[in-house]
Formats: structure tokens, sequence, C-alpha cells
């Protein structure tokens, strides 16, 4: 079977690696390289590094029909998509099979941050869908689909890598076939809306439970942090009094005052520092 592969995030490049031997992929198209991190240094994006440690060949349009004749002039079976970031729109829609790697038991969370959204929800599980593009954000149905436990202590940066995992799993399945496709239920429909600066924010009118769920979401990809700009990258609710929004020290222990509950904060990286646990950053800095 003749596959292409579009995908630009690292969860994509993680399914890229572990499904190439199964997908041999023609032709990996990601988005271009762009200036990222602290020092806004312009690199290609996980896919295309990852693409090219494999010997694969990439692509990296400003736009995706922009890679349209290519993927045109290799006639492929199949088109694999998974984390791309940016929508997929006529006429590849009408002229593939695209399947779609997503990283949720569709149809809950359809979107962007599927990932982050059901560990703030607090959902028991998760999983993974293998499902087949339609124009409607994530509405394609679904021929694969598997569901995988979120742990108390899971992060997005566990989480993903388990499913990233079973999504390539899942892939390899799917490409052998068969693929018969289900309509997802319009019922169980919820969505992931993609995140923005003001999910990072830890807000003391919150409980301290819906917190650490917060920090385990964005750590290690984005982070949150405490007003006044103090990133948390390892938290717990405790049972210790304090008031909300207040920042308190206690035993080398490091606090912030939720409602209800108080959040330890148990790693912390005070604004263009390093990471630290609480115990180093109370030896610097008063609380």
């Amino acid at each position: 079977m003749k596959t292409v592969y579009i995908g630009t995030s690292g969860f994509a490049e993680r399914v890229l690696a572990a499904a190439a031997p199964a997908l041999r992929p023609l032709l990996v198209v990601t988005r271009p390289p762009a200036a990222s991190g602290r020092g806004r240094r312009v690199a290609p994006t996980p896919v295309a590094t990852g693409a090219r440690e494999l010997g694969l060949r990439v692509a990296e349009p400003p736009r995706l029909a922009d890679a349209a004749e290519e993927i045109a002039a290799l006639a492929p079976d199949l088109i694999v998509l998974c984390a791309y970031g940016a929508i997929v729109r006529e006429p590849l829609l009408s002229r593939y099979e695209i399947v779609n790697v997503h990283p949720s038991l569709l149809p809950r969370w359809r979107g962007a941050a599927p990932i982050e959204r059901a560990i703030m929800a607090g959902d028991a599980e998760t999983g993974v869908s293998i499902m087949r593009l339609v124009e409607e954000l994530d509405a394609g149905p679904v021929c694969r689909r598997e569901s995988l436990a979120i742990a108390a202590q899971d992060d997005y940066g566990t989480l993903s890598s388990r499913l990233a995992a079973l999504g390539a799993a899942l892939l390899v399945a799917a490409l052998a076939g068969p693929r018969e496709y289900l309509a997802q239920d319009p019922a169980g429909v919820t969505y992931a809306e993609k995140l923005t600066a003001a999910d990072r924010d830890l807000d003391p009118h919150r409980a301290a439970e819906t917190l650490e769920r917060q920090v385990r979401a964005l750590h290690p990809h984005i982070g949150a942090r405490l007003p006044g700009g103090l990133g948390v990258e390892a938290a717990r609710a405790s049972d210790r009094p304090t008031p909300a929004g207040v920042l308190a020290a206690e035993d080398g222990r490091l606090y912030f005052g939720t409602t209800p509950g108080t959040l330890e904060l148990l790693r912390v990286q005070p604004p263009g520092r390093r990471a630290m646990d609480a115990a180093s950053y109370l030896r610097g800095h008063a609380v």
C-alpha cells in the first residue's frame, strides 16, 4: 500500500516512528520551520526531524494545498493525518481516503487539545480513535478505537507517550484492514478547545484538585504558572489551611492557597531561571 503521512507535533512524530516499518510512507508532509522556545530559534517541526532521521522524503509547504501536486504524483492509496495543526480542505478530502490518528475516545474531546483536556477534566480514561477525515472537525466515522486508563499521576508527557504507542498500533491494524467505519454518536460530543495563555494561569478561586490536574495537563510542554509568573511543574493537593491566593512556606515546603483547599508546589520555575524543587526555591527566595 502506498501511503503519505501528514503531521507536525511531537505526538505525531512518535506515532510515525513507531508505525514507520509498516506504514513506509512515500512522503511526509509537515509544517514549515518556525520560531519556538524562549530564544525564538527557527527550527523544523518534530515530524520533519524524525522523518529525516528515518530517511524519509519530507515536504514543508506553507499550506497543505501547496503539496497537492506532489501528493497526486505519488498516487497514494491512503493518507494518514496526525496532529498536523491545520484544516485539511478540498480537493484532498474527496480525492483520497484520509485516516486521522486522534488521541481521544471520539466523540469525546474532538479538537485541538484532547490529551490536556482529558486530564484537566479528571477523566478516568481516554484512548485513541482512528477515523476517516471529513469536513467537520473530528466528526468522521471511526474504524479503530481503544481505551487507556489515566493514572492518578499522569501528566501530558507520560500519557501522550502511551497514547502515541497505542495510536501507532491501531494505525498499523487499520492499514492491514478491513477498515469498517462506524458513525460517531452525536450525543457524546465534547470539544477540546485550543489551549490559550489563560489556560496556564492557576486561579486561586478554583479547587486545589482542579489546579493539580491543570499542572499535570500542561507538563512538560507548556507549563502552568502562578499570578506573578512563577512556573509550576509539579504540585499536589494538601490539607494545610492557606488563604486563597497566598504563597506560604513551612518546614521547607511551599504552598499556594486555593478555594477550597491548598496546592503544595513540589517543583517550580522562577521566570528566566531553571526549574527546582520547593526547598531549593525557598533557600533563595523569601515567602
